[in-house]
């Protein structure tokens, strides 16, 4: 399955993970979406959002500053 990309970088919160929720709305069930952002507050918010609405948190990772996120859809609606 492709890996889509979402560049939020220089958005803050809680905009990312506005972003990343409105991008899976149009991915299909179990496509993966690799989030990068910028603001220190997206590690707490992307943790919070998977946990609250099933979507999986691949990995998460840090380099420059910059961080990336891999979600993987859900398979059916929470």
């Amino acid at each position: 399955m492709s890996d889509t990309l979402l560049d939020v970088q220089g958005l803050s919160c809680p905009l990312p993970v506005l972003r990343a929720n409105k991008a899976l709305r149009g991915l299909p069930p179990g496509a993966l979406l690799t989030v990068l952002a910028t603001d220190p507050a997206s590690q707490r918010d992307f943790a919070a959002f998977c946990a609250e609405t099933g979507h999986a948190l691949v990995s998460a990772s840090e380099a420059g500053g910059v961080y990336r996120y891999v979600l993987r859809k859900r398979s059916e609606p929470a």
